[in-house]
């Protein structure tokens, strides 16, 4: 029987790490190089875009925003997120099975895993290499933040992005996504594709069940669990 190509896309904050103390810096640095005063209030985090949560930021400050501030804002966060490299290292986590479950999926014929963050290109990519789950994860077919798309248009472009690498198709079908919100499994469902969602975030696995999770799992810590559902999701 020849080998059926999977791609598995992972959301990264919440599902595979937890760098929440640095992003919390990161955005107090970026909003008051940008805005010129100090952050009062961050936006929710989970499930969205970077360009979600800097304008809701900004109108939680009171700032009256114009087209400039996004890509301002941008800017600053990579740049605050680059000067926190070994901060990323010395308080974020890997979360439990999270290395484990990516290395295994790796040794899967015909598998090919990315990532579909809200995250920025550069943040994102400074996320998953200073906490050591690079090494498995083809970067470059991502789907990551820029300001146009939501992640469920991001999810088709990552699709797009690794047939095209790998020289292959990647049906709908075929592509997994494992996150840890209910925005997460709308924008899966919104694309057409299963998903994995795992109660590493703020929702509980009732609340990811009611939103429709193709499969849910408490976390990553079970190895065979998570190999299974991908294989069971992508009819191997």
């Amino acid at each position: 029987m020849s080998t059926l190509n999977r791609l598995v896309l992972w959301n990264i904050d919440h599902t595979l790490v937890d760098v929440g103390r640095v992003t919390r810096e990161a955005y107090a640095e970026a909003f008051q190089r940008t805005i010129g005063r100090p952050l009062i209030r961050l936006a929710p985090t989970p499930g969205r875009t970077e360009s979600e949560i800097i304008f809701e930021t900004l109108a939680f400050n009171d700032v009256v925003t114009t087209d400039d501030h996004l890509p301002a804002f941008v800017a600053a966060l990579a740049e605050a997120f680059a000067t926190r490299r070994a901060e990323l290292r010395t308080h974020g986590r890997v979360l439990a099975g999270a290395q484990e479950a990516v290395a295994a999926l790796a040794h899967v014929p015909g598998v090919v895993q990315s990532v579909l963050t809200g995250a920025v290109q550069p943040n994102a990519v400074l996320k998953v290499t200073e906490l050591g789950l690079a090494e498995h994860l083809d970067l470059d077919s991502g789907g990551y933040e820029n300001g146009v798309y939501s992640k469920a248009a991001l999810l088709e472009l990552a699709r797009t992005r690794a047939g095209e690498r790998h020289g292959t198709r990647y049906p709908e079908s075929a592509t997994v996504y494992i996150a840890d919100s209910p925005r997460d499994v709308q924008a899966a469902h919104i694309a057409g594709s299963p998903i994995i969602a795992v109660a590493t975030g703020s929702a509980t696995e009732a609340e990811l069940r009611a939103a429709g999770a193709d499969h849910v799992l408490a976390t990553l810590a079970d190895t065979h669990a998570v190999v299974s559902a991908v294989a069971d999701l992508t009819r191997l």
